[in-house]
């Protein structure tokens, strides 16, 4: 029954990789000053910059979603950094002025995937010690 669970987390992570790379192409392609969406202003380098770092994310989820329970350290790594995206996203929102809200959805759609990778890790066995600490 807790391999069922592993396999939602992986099929979930290997998701959560999709959306990193649409996401990366977005930052890439379209976002930043002179381009589609220019709000906030970006210079050109930073929205590129931000971009391969998510194709980075998104290339760990694909090939760690065929091992998960080896890589679950990387599931670890990722609860981390969507919860600390969509704090800031959702505090610049509220306490920057003229701060776009346009990006609302993508806070909800990360805090979707950091709920779903917590339970399915969880009811699948693995232990916060193997989320958040390498195995030596």
């Amino acid at each position: 029954m807790k391999e069922k669970y592993l396999k939602f987390l992986a099929v979930t992570f290997f998701t959560s990789g999709v959306w990193d790379t649409v996401a990366g192409c977005l930052y890439i392609f379209c976002i930043g000053t002179g381009r589609s969406i220019d709000n906030p202003p970006m210079d050109p380098f930073y929205a590129i910059f931000l971009g391969s770092f998510f194709l980075c994310f998104a290339w760990l989820q694909f090939f760690s979603a065929f091992n998960i329970r080896r890589y679950a350290f990387n599931v670890g790594c990722l609860i981390f950094g969507r919860l600390f995206y969509v704090a800031q996203l959702y505090a610049f929102m509220i306490f920057v002025p003229d701060f776009p809200s346009t990006f609302w959805f993508t806070g909800v759609i990360d805090s979707v995937f950091t709920a779903l990778y917590l339970f399915f890790a969880f009811k699948g066995g693995l232990r916060t010690r193997e989320l958040f600490l390498p195995k030596l």
